[in-house]
């Protein structure tokens, strides 16, 4: 198979129709080698339009998304990143390739180890791995320029986030809840000092964020819970 044509094809196929037309993003996306960041019995996969398996029930986002998340995010070079559900590390990767240094956390440890041996195989170095509960782990003295959290969260907890940007972060989540039929992507920026700006993005469904909800969705196969 063909991977840098497939993964041409990702971004012709699957990632442009979503108006995600960034062209630093789409570089990045185009450069970083999918396949890498998932299993062998996987790797044909690497580039369709599925959500690939992970363990613990959990799922990597459709290219498509990942590609949205990142432009609307618009990480800078200078920017300190946070992410939410390291997952497979390969968000990690294109968040790391973006910034200056990117904290990633998951409450899964073996997602932690074989992230770090991805990253380092792929010479990605300006990160910072750790086993961490989002909902208790985090504190809120340390800042970040950009936040990117992917699972559902709800309205009370976007505060717990938002108190960790930076003025002129930004912090992209999904909002909603396993009984609502729509959780709407959203990004907040932090415009000055106690003020915000919001703006929904797309709408998709995500299952909640780990220790939010005992409510299972199941209208989605993402989970990216922590």
């Amino acid at each position: 198979m063909d991977m840098d044509q497939a993964r041409l094809n990702m971004i012709e196929q699957q990632i442009r129709p979503w108006d995600v037309l960034d062209p630093t993003v789409l570089g990045i996306m185009r450069s970083i080698p999918r396949e890498n960041f998932v299993t062998p019995e996987y790797q044909r996969l690497a580039y369709a339009d599925i959500e690939i398996p992970l363990a613990h029930g959990e799922f990597m986002l459709h290219p498509r998304v990942e590609g949205r998340l990142l432009q609307e995010i618009a990480i800078n070079p200078e920017d300190t990143c946070l992410e939410i559900g390291t997952g497979s590390g390969y968000l990690t990767a294109c968040m790391a390739q973006l910034s200056t240094h990117v904290d990633s956390i998951d409450i899964h440890s073996d997602f932690i180890e074989i992230a770090q041996q991805r990253l380092a195989d792929n010479a990605i170095a300006n990160i910072s791995l750790s086993q961490k509960n989002a909902l208790t782990d985090l504190e809120s003295k340390q800042q970040y320029d950009a936040i990117l959290v992917s699972a559902a969260v709800t309205e009370a907890n976007t505060e717990h986030f938002k108190s960790m940007l930076n003025v002129g972060g930004r912090l992209i989540m999904v909002v909603g809840t396993p009984q609502q039929p729509i959780m709407q992507a959203t990004l907040i920026t932090h415009r000055e000092t106690n003020k915000y700006d919001r703006v929904d993005l797309f709408e998709t469904v995500l299952k909640p964020l780990h220790g939010q909800s005992t409510i299972q969705s199941t209208s989605s196969n993402i989970t990216f819970q922590l």
